[in-house]
């Protein structure tokens, strides 16, 4: 009789959880709001005709954002919590996917692409942390990792939805290729609704702490190498996503209706490898993993520095995405381990690291400008060299 009670208990506390989940993986495909940047750029470059460095500018001013906002947002979480947090976030969010509906101009999508960066900024500093409440231990990476993958499903989605948005939708309004931003922003006010309706019972707040404490964090070794990964992966992925379909239109002459469907791969493999890694690591260590991931990505650079078909350069944008897809969940969950009594300032930091969303896609465009794509390539390059670095400083767990 004791036994059945303990089972039904221990049945009734893991659908307690799943329901308490699926709000929460709702809301990670709210963060992937934030890629559509890439597919959104080359289609606002092509309708105000700009140059790649003037086009970069937007995926570098949302990823500008995460420097400014992501260790308050740690100090925010302290004092009201990681799911008011969240929602926060969300209705920015929301607010930043309604402004490009009220017009086009440069000015206009400069504005909604710091909203994009602002609330991506806070969702993804406290979101990460809110799934400590639910999951610990070894199981926390392949969590954050099934996270990614349904994050990625929301990258994936961005290039397809808009491209038929550009051929196909909604005539009657105008809109074009900006439907995307439509259908985004009605998701992203379910996640308010949906979160907001879930109970989560969150673990004491941390100690009260400032930017200072939080930034000297960074003095222990294992940590700034943690931040640096996670700049070089948002790096390569923020420059893939922008560069890939450049790519193919200066090798292959493709307009960028088709060309973008670079994108398209990209996060096809990405949300793939983020779908099989929640599984893999499960039974492969973090840092085997890791180490495949990223020699992945070694190989997949030389083939867009040398792949002239387009057979080919899809196998290596194909390669980027799978390499790249699980690079955040193991270096995020090494972290958080890592400093278990600083998880909130310690998000902070990891999201801050997103900055890199900012430096690759500004050096990489300068480069494009002065040397062509292979010049954007050479600048992912150089994060890859770092992280295959980071893979022997990877910990067991």
């Amino acid at each position: 009789m004791e036994n059945s009670k303990t089972m039904s208990a221990s049945k009734g506390g893991k659908q307690g959880i799943l329901m308490q989940m699926i709000p929460v993986m709702l809301c990670f495909f709210a963060m992937g709001f934030v890629d559509l940047v890439g597919t959104a750029s080359n289609y606002v470059q092509k309708d105000l005709n700009l140059t790649d460095s003037q086009a970069n500018l937007f995926p570098s001013l949302v990823f500008f954002w995460f420097l400014i906002f992501s260790v308050p947002t740690g100090m925010l979480m302290n004092k009201i919590g990681r799911k008011k947090t969240v929602l926060i976030s969300l209705v920015v969010t929301a607010f930043s996917l309604i402004i490009p509906l009220t017009g086009q101009g440069y000015n206009t999508m400069l504005v909604a692409f710091s909203l994009l960066g602002i609330g991506n900024a806070i969702m993804q500093t406290s979101l990460n942390p809110l799934v400590t409440n639910l999951i610990s231990g070894d199981k926390l990476a392949s969590t954050l990792t099934f996270g990614q993958f349904v994050k990625a499903i929301a990258s994936f989605l961005a290039p397809i939805l808009a491209a038929w948005g550009a051929t196909e939708a909604m005539p009657t309004f105008d809109l074009g290729w900006r439907a995307l931003f439509v259908i985004y922003a009605v998701v992203s006010i379910l996640s308010v609704a949906v979160l907001a309706a879930t109970p989560i019972k969150e673990e004491r707040p941390d100690r009260a702490s400032g930017v200072g404490e939080c930034l000297k964090l960074l003095g222990r070794p294992f940590v700034l190498l943690c931040f640096l990964g996670i700049m070089c992966h948002v790096g390569i992925d923020v420059g893939t996503n922008t560069t890939a379909p450049k790519i193919i239109m200066e090798r292959l002459s493709l307009p960028l209706e088709e060309a973008g469907f670079a994108t398209g791969i990209y996060f096809i493999f990405r949300t793939a490898g983020c779908f099989l890694g929640a599984f893999i690591l499960r039974f492969m260590s973090p840092k085997l993993f890791f180490g495949i991931s990223v020699v992945l990505m070694a190989v997949a650079m030389a083939i867009l520095f040398t792949g002239s078909s387009l057979t080919v350069l899809y196998v290596g944008i194909a390669m980027i995405g799978f390499g790249n897809s699980n690079v955040f969940s193991i270096i995020f969950s090494q972290a958080l381990v890592d400093s278990p009594a600083e998880k909130n300032e310690v998000s902070g930091l990891m999201i801050m690291g997103l900055f890199g969303g900012t430096i690759f896609p500004l050096a990489m465009g300068f480069a494009a400008d002065s040397m062509g794509q292979a010049g954007a390539v050479a600048v992912m390059t150089i994060g890859v060299i770092y992280l295959l670095y980071y893979t022997i400083k990877i910990r067991k767990i």
